[in-house]
């Protein structure tokens, strides 16, 4: 198993798809600019969050995503992403689909899955 680590909320060990699921959450909940000595890390999706929800930004947090994820996440390609729920609060809740590859940050790209749906949220306390 390749995909292992460490759950940011309660210390627990996180294997396969969880680890991944939780690095997606991490690299979209971090904006750009943040990260000491990797400044480039993460996304511009909180940057969009404040904004009117209207077709120019839903495609920018769509943008933002795909960008990201595709930048720092290899062993997810995202295939769909959808806005499941904005509240007044400032959270997003994002319907993510894509192919895990166990293996992907070793340049392994098999998968043995079909494709994953999983839910991330974004901004506000994010658990």
């Amino acid at each position: 198993m390749s995909s292992l680590g460490f759950s940011n909320i309660n210390g627990s060990l996180l294997t396969g798809f969880d680890h991944v699921r939780q690095s997606i959450s991490v690299i979209l909940n971090t904006p750009v600019g943040t990260r000491v000595m990797r400044r480039e890390f993460g996304s511009e999706l909180l940057s969009l969050i404040d904004k009117p929800m209207n077709d120019r930004i839903i495609l920018g947090i769509y943008s933002a995503c795909a960008m990201a994820i595709a930048r720092w996440e290899p062993r997810f390609a995202l295939t769909s992403i959808n806005v499941a729920d904005a509240t007044m609060q400032g959270v997003i809740n994002l319907d993510i689909r894509g192919v895990y590859y166990p293996n992907g940050h070793k340049g392994d790209f098999t998968t043995s899955e079909g494709e994953i749906r999983t839910n991330i949220s974004i901004g506000g306390s994010v658990a």
